[in-house]
């Protein structure tokens, strides 16, 4: 009799946690913390109207963009820079297996993007388990450090961000996000359900703009694997650092 597995996995936001430093301070160290600052051929931070109707900011001229840093401290420089810290993360995707196979690997993808602003980076969790039914969970591949090939007629359950290499938006000079071991090489795959819990998968480790991430999964069964309908849910949770 044939034995009816199929997979399917939901992606999700469910928390994103921020802490702000310092009074939104773009500037600080033990003893001071700067707010705003102006360097240009002349020009205001914010005009405002008599009545406070409306406000612009006013410049002769932009002497330079982007970010710069040093092991002490990090700045954001243009027209267009806030004193309001940000993390956006935005996730697209579920996935169906279908019914496994002990001769072809089933896969499927889901992606997410990040971005950050006046924080020292974020990391990336992925937090939940390999899909299962009551009595059986899909065996996780490779170990905490090392992604292992999908393999046919081998019961597993793995991800990869590089199958899809990251994407820096708009470039890699003002986007810095990437993948974390054991799911930063492509065609390889990990699953340990007991480092996800509090392993980043992803990072950046300075204010970034936006990295669109694609997740890669991959499932196989065994001769032994139980029959049923194995699913899952898996989050998305990002975390700055400041």
């Amino acid at each position: 009799m044939k034995r009816f597995l199929r997979v399917f996995i939901v992606l999700a936001i469910v928390g994103v946690a921020f802490v702000p430093s310092l009074a939104f301070a773009q500037s600080t160290s033990p003893g001071y913390g700067v707010d705003e600052v102006f360097f240009g051929s002349g020009g205001e931070l914010e005009a405002c109207s008599e009545d406070g109707q409306y406000c612009s900011k006013q410049s002769a001229g932009e002497l330079t963009v982007g970010s710069t840093s040093s092991d002490r401290y990090e700045a954001q420089a243009g027209f267009n820079t806030t004193d309001q810290p940000l993390l956006e993360v935005a996730v697209n995707g579920s996935v169906d297996f279908g019914e496994l196979s002990m001769s072809e690997t089933r896969s499927g993808s889901a992606s997410f993007q990040v971005r950050t602003y006046l924080a020292r980076g974020y990391q990336v969790y992925l937090v939940g388990t390999a899909p299962k039914i009551a009595s059986h969970t899909l065996a996780g591949m490779g170990s905490a450090l090392t992604p292992a090939i999908a393999e046919p007629g081998i019961e597993q359950f793995g991800i990869s961000l590089r199958d899809v290499a990251p994407v820096q938006v708009p470039d890699g000079d003002f986007s810095f996000g990437r993948a974390m071991a054991p799911y930063d090489q492509p065609a390889a795959y990990a699953w340990v359900d007991a480092a996800d819990e509090t392993r980043a998968i992803a990072e950046s480790d300075k204010s970034s703009g936006q990295t669109n991430y694609t997740i890669s999964m991959v499932a196989n069964m065994s001769n032994i694997t139980p029959a049923g309908h194995y699913t899952t849910s898996l989050a998305v949770v990002a975390v700055p650092v400041f």
